[in-house]
């Protein structure tokens, strides 16, 4: 397993893979995520694990059990975007062909990043690819996403195939709107003309954000079914509570106010005007309806968030 590129990568050799893990006091996960990684059979593989800011020994914890693997720590919580971007800059620095920014809670299949490489490399166009996700607890065959969608709704991004048995009916390799953030594979080429994933958003949608942009710069996103992982739904993002929803609700007004064309805003209020009513229905038994308020509030202070250009690559 190389820890450098190697300008003078021998002819034929794989295209060198930068694996970018961001951690936030997921001490266990990541180590069990890194495991992971290093049974890949992937001979040009690299793996940055970013700390953000992590205050449960994390970072000393994967120094301790994997001395080869490389890290990176921040003092405070840069959020998603802020703590990938770091690893991007070195993986750009350093020169390798592709980053891969993942989770830190993931298991992947032994043949992940070759089929991730091989779909990739088989066209220059396409700029990112993700693979077939599949639940981690539970049912093992049980889909989370096989593909992104966007649509303009209280939420602005769909897994495809979230909840489904796999009975192949994903399949096919083909183009979808965004790639999921938990694993993708990025054209070093792609990122150097997209730039930097947008810190405006701390959580959730940077990845579609990003995939957006790279479209707009000439290139194609891309799922390859035969690269498969397992998300540990969600031990880093928690479940329906009034700080995860404030922070979804932020994003998505963001990404509205960045690409919505009249329809999509037309659509968006529309579904929003009915999807918070049924939400406080939903979570009122549950003693919940502080998550549904926050999820309001999150909105109003996307609205209001200062939009910046992304940093570039």
């Amino acid at each position: 397993m190389s820890s450098r590129p190697g300008r003078q990568a021998p002819a034929g050799a794989a295209p060198g893979v930068l694996a970018i893990v961001l951690n936030y006091n997921g001490r266990e996960i990541t180590l069990a995520t890194v495991a992971s990684l290093l049974a890949l059979d992937y001979p040009r593989l690299s793996i940055l694990v970013v700390d953000n800011g992590s205050t449960d020994g994390s970072d000393a914890a994967v120094g301790a059990a994997f001395p080869s693997v490389r890290r990176l720590r921040t003092e405070e919580n840069l959020g998603i975007s802020g703590g990938l971007n770091l690893g991007f800059r070195v993986g750009l620095e350093e020169g390798w062909d592709y980053l891969m920014p993942m989770n830190n809670d993931i298991e992947v299949a032994p043949d992940l990043l070759r089929e991730l490489v091989a779909a990739a490399e088989a066209d220059a166009t396409i700029g990112c690819v993700g693979p077939k996700c599949y639940y981690y607890f539970g049912d093992r065959n049980r889909l989370w996403s096989a593909g992104g969608r966007l649509r303009f709704r209280e939420a602005v991004t769909r897994e495809r195939g979230m909840g489904e048995l796999d009975r192949g009916q994903y399949d096919g390799d083909g183009e979808v709107d965004y790639s999921n953030g938990a694993l993708m594979l990025i054209r070093r080429q792609a990122m150097r003309a997209t730039g930097l994933w947008d810190p405006v958003y701390h959580v959730s949608v940077e990845d579609a954000d990003w995939c957006v942009r790279m479209k707009r710069a000439g290139f194609r996103c891309w799922y390859a079914h035969r690269a498969r992982l397992w998300h540990m739904v969600s031990p880093t993002t928690g479940g329906y509570t009034a700080g995860r929803t404030f922070r979804t609700g932020r994003s998505t007004a963001i990404f509205v106010r960045k690409y919505a064309g009249p329809a999509g805003w037309a659509a968006f209020l529309f579904w929003t005007a009915l999807a918070l009513p049924a939400a406080f229905l939903r979570e009122l038994p549950r003693g919940n309806t502080a998550a549904v308020a926050a999820k309001l509030r999150g909105l109003v202070a996307g609205f209001r968030a200062a939009l910046e250009a992304p940093p570039p690559a």
